[in-house]
């Protein structure tokens, strides 16, 4: 039996980061396209990892529970990495809201159901998350210890009181921040840590198609503008991941990591604060 690995999202951050931490372990990557997962893992494997690719999606608590159960065929479950989700330009503000705020609620409390002692996780969310106005400690609260199948009856996450997909991703980026927070204990229980990343803007596929997009120009301003004047790699992203997720960052859970070159700190304090 081996140290199983449990991926979700097959997208460039997430390999980046599988590949720091993988190697000699059983990779599960799940992916609603399940295209994209056996591209991936043809890529991992043929670089010597043993990777299974699954098609998941992390909307569905069922298909979680499946991702999970290929993982124990294999051995214990002893890392998570969730890279999984949707962008503004890329769905609605329900789609945005079931998987990037409540599957990932739902991925977080499952995999810490069963995580083995000393095992680790980390999430990818997003420095939106960190652009939004403070909600106040009693929302704060009620994003991370509402249970996970109540999460969406929330009045603050009602269709009415959503302005539009960016505010959506947003409110689910915050959501993620402080379910790992709540999370985090629960995975203490387990001697487990759990801790996420928000990234700034990262070239990926998915970002050039945004570049060239109709919010390219915004987007290529706000990389302009932030004090490392570029955008990031997925192996920056995953050089944080590796950090957090070895014995290096012991110490270290319950806590979000924004990476977006500075460009969080020029939105409030310099060249790209809103007039």
């Amino acid at each position: 039996m081996q140290d199983v690995i449990l991926w979700t999202g097959a997208g460039q951050i997430g390999m980046a980061i599988a590949r720091r931490v993988g190697y000699g372990k059983k990779i599960i990557v799940g992916d609603k396209n399940i295209k994209n997962a056996d591209e991936i893992a043809k890529i991992m494997n043929e670089a010597g990892f043993d990777v299974v690719s699954v098609e998941t999606d992390i909307s569905s608590r069922e298909s979680i529970l499946n991702l999970i159960a290929e993982g124990q065929k294999h051995g214990e479950i002893t890392a998570l990495i969730n890279s999984a989700g949707v962008s503004p330009s890329q769905a609605s503000i329900e789609v945005i809201l079931k998987v990037d705020l409540y599957g990932t609620a739902v991925l977080l409390e499952e995999v810490g159901k069963v995580i083995a002692p000393g095992g680790v996780g980390v999430t990818i969310s997003s420095q939106s998350g960190h652009r939004m106005p403070q909600l106040g400690a009693e929302m704060d609260e009620l994003l991370a210890i509402t249970p996970t199948e109540a999460l969406l009856d929330l009045d603050v996450l009602q269709p009415q009181n959503i302005k539009d997909t960016l505010h959506a991703y947003q409110m689910a980026k915050r959501c993620n921040e402080k379910r790992v927070m709540f999370e985090a204990i629960r995975w203490g229980e387990k001697k487990a840590r759990i801790n996420s990343i928000s990234p700034g803007i990262i070239v990926t596929p998915l970002a050039i198609d945004e570049f060239n997009g109709p919010r390219g120009d915004f987007y290529k301003n706000m990389f302009a503008k932030c004090p490392a004047g570029r955008p990031g790699t997925a192996d920056e992203v995953a050089n944080l991941a590796e950090l957090l997720m070895t014995e290096r960052g012991a110490f270290i859970t319950g806590s979000d990591f924004l990476i977006d070159g500075g460009a969080t700190a020029s939105y409030f304090y310099g060249p790209l604060r809103p007039e």
